[in-house]
C-alpha cells in the first residue's frame, strides 16, 4: 500500500471513532427533579394535569436544530398543572409523559406532567 492509502484508511478510522464517541456520549443526561420535595404536613387537593410543547425545526429529519420553545417545556407543563388545581402548591407522585408528532418542517414534542395536587398545611 502506498503511505497515501495508509493516511486516508487512519484518517477514516480516526472520523469513524470520534464520531462514534460524539453519538454516544452527546445523547446522555443526568436525572432530573421535576417537582420539589413535597413539605411535611400537606392536604391532597385532587388530580391536576398540565401540558406544554416545544419543536426542533428547519429542514429534513436529520436536520433538526433549531429549538422552539424545547427548554422550558417541562417547567411549563409543571406549571400548568399547579394552576389547574387552585390553591395547590405542588405535585406528588408526579407522573412525565412525552410524545411528538412531525408537523411542515420539524416536530412538535407533547409534555404532560400530572399528578396529584397538594397544598401545605402550618397547623
Amino acid at each position: 500500500m502506498t503511505k497515501f492509502a495508509n493516511l486516508l484508511r487512519k484518517s477514516i478510522f480516526i472520523c469513524c471513532a470520534l464520531t462514534f464517541v460524539a453519538v454516544v456520549t452527546g445523547c446522555a443526561s443526568g436525572f432530573t427533579t421535576i417537582a420539589p420535595m413535597p413539605p411535611q404536613k400537606y392536604e391532597k387537593l385532587g388530580h391536576a394535569s398540565g401540558k406544554a410543547t416545544g419543536s426542533l425545526g428547519i429542514l429534513g429529519t436529520a436536520y433538526y436544530f433549531i429549538p422552539m420553545g424545547l427548554n422550558d417545556r417541562v417547567a411549563l407543563a409543571y406549571d400548568r398543572a399547579l394552576q389547574s388545581v387552585p390553591g395547590a402548591t405542588a405535585l406528588i407522585d408526579v407522573r412525565y409523559e412525552e410524545s411528538w408528532y412531525w408537523w411542515l418542517i420539524g416536530t412538535a414534542r407533547n409534555v404532560t406532567v400530572s399528578g396529584e395536587a397538594i397544598k401545605e398545611v402550618t397547623k
